[in-house]
């Protein structure tokens, strides 16, 4: 299963504008991503209302995942890896900020 930690760095966190910036990128990418932190069951990160909700706040650190049994076809590994890098970095950098 293709994972990446990441700092929330968003000043208020995953909320309003920051969330919707992350999801869209999220739902860019294809992939049935989810989101977690403190070893909860993740919630997926395609649902602005599911990610607001999970009180992501500035400075958790988050775990994205992708289960590899959900990767479609068209889509290898190597390739979700990459796509959860760059959320990685959206995550803690300006842009979501």
């Amino acid at each position: 299963m293709p994972v990446r930690k990441a700092i929330v760095t968003a000043a208020i966190g995953l909320h309003a504008r920051p969330a919707a910036v992350f999801v869209r990128a999220v739902t860019a990418t294809g992939l049935p991503v989810t989101i977690s932190k403190d070893g909860r069951p993740g919630v997926d990160a395609r649902s602005l209302l599911e990610v607001m909700t999970e009180d992501f706040e500035c400075g958790c650190e988050v775990e994205l995942a992708v289960a590899a049994d959900a990767l479609p076809a068209s889509c290898s590994p190597a390739e979700a890896e990459g796509a959860l890098e760059e959320l990685r970095i959206l995550l803690e950098s300006a842009a979501a900020a």
